[in-house]
């Protein structure tokens, strides 16, 4: 795994690297390229001059009589004890190393990568009183894809992501592990390797280091992106189902979703509209009397655009977050204050974490209903479990017990964590948000929702073959010919594991995306 890693790595550093500026403001489609590969963060010197003057603002407080929180002060619980001059250094290292007590499997690269572009954006801000010395290391860290290990657990979401980030921290005085080039070594070999010496943080430096959204932020956005592709995949995929149950159009009607007035809904049943539009085999039962469809089938622009809402005011969200300053305290130095308040309370991002979650949840839940739909032939005029000579063959019975099992699994997972509080810090820090595993969560989520709408593609593949000669739109049969470059019709019983597998690949390569108008997911 780890030569895998390498030489994945090896093949990256020919590709070139998305470059940040610092100056602009991050938007989705930036965060989604730091998250798919290499990146660097260049900060202009409108930037660094503000940093600069920050800078040297802690400098005076940490030289003056002036009783600055987490300047010359403990922390949390001990933010009245003050601190020696001689002893500022020294306390901010033993911030660092007594607040990397993180646990669990590593983050993955592409979700650190993110974790460093964030911190470095609000730190080059000017307003957290860090040097330049310190972001440069950062920078340094992210050119070179020498990723801190840091562990998934450990965060409440209040006074930051402090466990992870504390462990983010410590590769830059040399403590810890580093991961490059899929090959972890310890944190003084990496800075050693990079052309660096360990960081002797100044005043401020390891607080403003720790406190932050930013990991929260990152687990939300990476997931967010997983999600917009397990999203498009379902509109096709229930496109697919309509047609291959002889399903009707007529729900999709415009003239019905604009009475709702609900812009995800209206986008949906456009979406919808667009992926039949042509399908002979639509043509062939106009005149069926078929009068109503299951609510799986007919319902989903109101399921699917609700979904699509929550996606879009998450993402808006957590594109603030992202450019958001969150450590405390903060520095103003045009007005000579540095200010004590609260914005590394993750609230926001734990409240958009549980829209994700729950909307994550839907699409797979809707997904599974009609894999159902097509497996039972009462009810899809389809060979039973969409094999011929069943009986002898068992065709998707079971992918339909998997996708059940998936989707209770989600309900499970998507119960809010933002309702959820637990005093820290003797009762200093006496609310949190849980923001960090509200996002966590939603990778498995993801991954759960992207399996069931794989099989969802592959029932629904199976059945619109087994209309044939008739045709479906050209859109779905284009996505019906993505599909079987990947896994062939299911003719008989097969070992079924790696035909999802190859399905859920293609539900997160983003390639059934294309097959949709660009408004659905701007």
């Amino acid at each position: 795994m780890a030569a895998r890693a390498r030489a994945r790595a090896a093949g990256r550093g020919a590709e070139r690297a998305t470059v940040v500026r610092a100056e602009r403001e991050l938007d989705l489609p930036t965060l989604r390229k730091v998250v798919a590969g290499r990146c660097e963060v260049q900060l202009g010197r409108g930037r660094l001059a503000r940093v600069r003057r920050a800078a040297r603002l802690i400098e005076r407080v940490a030289s003056s009589d002036r009783s600055v929180y987490g300047v010359n002060t403990g922390f949390g619980a001990l933010a009245q004890t003050p601190i020696a001059r001689e002893e500022l250094e020294h306390l901010q290292r033993n911030l660092v190393l007594s607040h990397a007590a993180g646990t669990g499997a590593p983050l993955p690269d592409e979700v650190v990568r993110l974790v460093l572009v964030l911190k470095i954006a609000s730190l080059a801000q000017g307003y957290s009183g860090v040097r330049v010395a310190t972001l440069e290391a950062l920078q340094r860290l992210l050119a070179t894809e020498s990723y801190p290990c840091i562990p998934a657990k450990g965060s409440v979401g209040a006074s930051g992501d402090l466990a992870p980030l504390a462990h983010l921290a410590a590769t830059l005085i040399g403590v810890g592990e580093v991961r490059h080039a899929g090959r972890v070594t310890s944190a003084l070999q990496a800075l050693e390797r990079m052309g660096l010496t360990p960081l002797t943080l100044a005043a401020k430096e390891g607080l403003a280091l720790l406190n932050g959204t930013q990991v929260c932020t990152a687990l939300a956005l990476a997931a967010l992106f997983s999600i917009e592709r397990v999203f498009a995949a379902a509109l096709i995929a229930g496109a697919m189902s309509v047609d291959a149950l002889k399903g009707s159009d007529v729900p999709f009607d415009d003239r019905i979703h604009r009475l709702r007035r609900q812009e995800g809904q209206q986008r949906v049943a456009q979406a919808l509209r667009a992926l039949l539009s042509g399908s002979r085999i639509r043509a062939s039962h106009l005149a069926c009397g078929h009068v109503q469809d299951p609510y799986s089938l007919r319902c989903q622009p109101q399921v699917m655009g609700a979904c699509l809402d929550l996606l879009r005011q998450a993402a808006a969200v957590l594109v603030r977050e992202a450019n958001a300053v969150t450590d405390n305290p903060l520095v103003f130095e045009q007005d000579d204050a540095v200010l004590s308040g609260g914005n590394f309370h993750a609230e926001p991002v734990a409240f958009a974490a549980d829209q994700l979650a729950l909307a994550v949840a839907e699409i797979g839940s809707m997904s599974e209903r009609r894999v159902a739909l097509l497996t039972d032939a009462k009810m899809s005029g389809l060979p039973p479990f969409l094999v011929e000579n069943s009986g002898v063959n068992s065709g998707f019975m079971v992918a339909q017990v998997t996708a059940a099992a998936l989707v209770s699994e989600n309900k499970l997972l998507a119960h809010p964590a933002s309702v959820d509080s637990i005093p820290t810090s003797a009762n200093q820090e006496d609310h949190v948000s849980m923001a960090a595993h509200a996002a966590r969560r939603l990778a498995e989520m993801a991954e759960n929702a992207a399996t069931v709408v794989a099989i969802e593609l592959l029932a629904a593949a199976q059945g619109l073959e087994l209309h044939r000669p008739l045709r479906s739109s050209r859109a779905l049969e284009a996505a019906l010919r993505l599909i079987r470059a990947r896994v062939p019709r299911y003719t008989g019983d097969r070992y079924f594991a790696p035909d999802i597998d190859a399905a859920r690949r293609l539900v997160h390569s983003g390639e059934l995306a294309q097959l949709l108008a660009p408004q659905v997911l701007p």
